[in-house]
């Protein structure tokens, strides 16, 4: 048996941890593997219309300057080819007049909804960089309307023409009220797919045809393969909180999803952050893309983070984080992610722990996904409450209640650095970072300094020593 947990294991496990391995026999299948990648031939597709979008005589005389100025006070930024002109007030969306009956009193549209409805209206892919609570849903959902209620009638057999995947069945709940709520007017039928609740109702619901689906992925990919709904009518895509469901780990089966979606749907795509993972998937998926941000653009920490950095050499780091560590096990909540840069000093630093009898697991890239689930299962219930990954191995991590966060290796740019801290402090609660920084980091000196300045963080004067020597010869 190959499984490192095993190795050189002298003792019991200092605080609990079971022994055990992973589950042997076939539990966790690959998603989707019984799906075939589809072969479309888009000259034998049926025609659809994707452009809805009337510029409104107020939005067409404003100048270059204003908009410029609009964007700039509302902390918008657009990125891509032909982006038309944001809209100021809500009228100027020209959406139709039962949609707008929906509601009493519109207000002035969000700035996400500004400048993304006339982008989603148009047709046009888009990725949308906003915080939660911007008013994105309504941001993606009315022009799904618009554009639902100039396609054919759905017929018998038909999947839904709006699919909205979504990482958890909480956001997927939130989505179909709004669904429900504005599509009525128009007759749409929606539903909420998601795991963790009977089958019956949700394929009821679609047997019985649905122009809207909201669906978390792993049930779509069940119900997909069961034959129980298809995605042949799909033209209007939706990936909400796109890095969240990469954090979970669902990236397989949204590339499964997509590949049965004909590829001159529009797609838009939603997310908090920015990480290369995200960027990646919107260039292998959406086409000639409008990007649109909205917020400070550099990038920020979470600020109920406490950012702790300890400024050593390479070879202070093991002793540190022992030292670390017997003061975060005594603590009651103690769920622990330990960050390293290589495969091997995963698996090393796994090993070293637990000879000295520490409950930690590690996990990267090179284990089987059914290990990953396995280890991750065991820290996600506390079993083992330190968690040794490499940064492609966390993507699969969700976990509620991390308290701490260990760089033991400090990742190549900033980005990641908050990528990875942003793993505790979930959901409004507080958590701490501690980062082990050396000489062979000093190229990050500066962007540190600037996150932990942006996060009002108490900053080691070592550190800034460093990011200002940066230029110079260093004294370590």
């Amino acid at each position: 048996n190959d499984y490192m947990f095993h190795l050189n294991l002298v003792g019991p496990p200092r605080f609990g941890g079971s022994r055990g391995g992973p589950p042997q026999g076939k539990k966790f299948g690959n998603p989707g593997e019984r799906l075939r990648k589809k072969h479309w031939n888009l000259d034998e597709l049926p025609k659809f219309e994707k452009n809805f979008y009337q510029e409104h005589p107020e939005v067409a005389r404003r100048s270059p300057q204003d908009v410029e100025h609009y964007r700039r006070s509302k902390e918008i930024t657009v990125k891509g080819r032909d982006c038309p002109k944001p809209i100021v007030k809500f009228h100027e969306a020209n959406f139709p007049s039962r949609l707008i009956a929906v509601k009493q009193n519109w207000t002035d549209p969000t700035p996400i909804q500004a400048q993304g409805w006339p982008v989603a209206l148009s047709g046009k892919d888009m990725v949308g960089i906003a915080q939660t609570g911007s008013g994105k849903t309504l941001s993606y959902l009315l022009p799904a309307i618009v554009h639902i209620n100039h396609q054919p009638f759905l017929e018998r057999g038909d999947g839904p023409i709006c699919l909205v995947l979504a990482p958890t069945r909480e956001l997927a709940q939130q989505v179909q009220q709004v669904a429900a709520e504005y599509g009525k007017a128009s007759r749409l039928k929606s539903t909420c797919i998601y795991g963790g609740a009977p089958k019956g109702p949700q394929i009821r619901d679609l047997e019985r045809g649905v122009e809207i689906c909201i669906a978390t992925p792993g049930r779509l990919i069940d119900f997909l393969e069961a034959g129980k709904t298809n995605l042949g009518r799909c033209t209007y895509l939706v990936l909400d909180e796109a890095d969240r469901m990469l954090d979970m780990g669902f990236e397989p089966q949204i590339r499964k999803i997509l590949d049965q979606i004909r590829p001159d749907r529009q797609t838009l795509m939603w997310s908090a952050t920015w990480p290369k993972e995200v960027r990646q998937l919107a260039e292998d998926f959406l086409k000639d893309y409008v990007q649109i941000n909205v917020g400070a653009l550099q990038l920020s920490a979470n600020h109920n983070i406490l950012q702790i950095v300890d400024v050593c050499n390479d070879g202070e780091k093991e002793d540190k984080l022992m030292r670390l560590l017997e003061e975060i096990m005594s603590e009651k909540e103690n769920k622990t992610i330990i960050f390293v840069e290589t495969k091997k000093r995963c698996d090393d630093l796994t090993r070293r722990m637990r000879r000295d009898g520490w409950p930690a697991m590690g996990i990267h890239g090179d284990k089987s996904q059914q290990e990953r689930d396995w280890v991750l299962n065991e820290f996600k219930y506390g079993k083992a409450p330190i968690l040794i990954a490499t940064d492609v191995a966390s993507r699969g991590l969700d976990v509620e209640d991390v308290k701490f966060v260990i760089n033991y290796d400090y990742p190549n740019n900033s980005e990641d650095y908050i990528h990875r801290i942003g793993r505790t402090a979930r959901s409004q609660k507080t958590g701490t970072a501690y980062t082990f920084f050396t000489p062979n980091n000093m190229k990050q000196a500066h962007d540190l300094v600037s996150v932990l300045r942006e996060a009002n963080q108490a900053i080691n004067p070592k550190l800034i020593q460093m990011a200002e020597d940066r230029g110079g010869k260093s004294n370590w």
